[in-house]
């Protein structure tokens, strides 16, 4: 079995558990839909930036902090989906050993993953929301547009592509869960590659 496909057992059943992974650049909309995704379902939000501004807190590490914001909340994934719990991951995820370690979670825990990168194709408003944006996490520093543009982004092929400049919050919303064969209904087997724009509607 490859590490894309759906984990032994599941393929043409339905589960009411399993992880979402969404992945993006700084500023791109995935934490305004990974929210309105957890409030909308009550899925479990799994959040890199909180968990990493939470070790500088503690004074054992300052940023950039490494690897240890993903594999914290690898370990915190793992939990949730353990109690039946379907859990949304919200992370950069640019570099392709972060998204093989969620496939990871999901294979171990048994249940099916859905990859999700969000973009913003229009710089303009990608800059935009990257620089005005509040911090909703205390201390948490933003990069700025600069190191935005500068992050290094691995090859993907996600099973859906949501872009936050021609599709607004509840409609992103509505199509992940669409895809997602543990809140759609569907057979757990997924395909790949789809993209998602439209009308933009909700606010960002």
């Amino acid at each position: 079995m490859s590490d894309r496909e759906v984990a032994p057992g599941l393929t043409g059943l339905t589960t009411r558990v399993g992880l979402v992974v969404l992945g993006g650049l700084p500023g791109s909309g995935k934490t305004t839909i990974a929210t309105a995704l957890a409030r909308r379902t009550g899925a479990a939000h799994v959040r890199v930036d909180t968990i990493e501004q939470a070790v500088v807190d503690s004074g054992l590490a300052a940023h950039p902090v490494g690897v240890v914001g993903y594999v914290v909340a690898y370990a915190v994934a793992g939990d949730q989906l353990a109690l039946g719990h379907p859990v949304v991951a919200d992370g950069v995820n640019a570099l392709e050993v972060t998204r093989t370690a969620w496939r990871a979670v999901a294979r171990r825990h048994a249940v099916p993953v859905l990859e999700v990168e969000v973009v913003c194709t229009d710089a303009g408003l990608h800059e935009e929301r990257a620089t005005s944006r509040p911090t909703d996490v205390e201390g948490l520093v933003k990069p700025d547009w600069a190191q935005i543009q500068a992050r290094r982004n691995d090859p993907w092929s996600p099973d859906l592509t949501v872009d936050t400049a021609r599709t607004g919050v509840q409609e992103a919303v509505d199509r992940i869960i669409d895809a997602a064969p543990w809140w759609s209904g569907r057979p757990a087997d997924l395909g790949h590659g789809t993209a998602v724009g439209g009308s933009s509607s909700g606010s960002w």
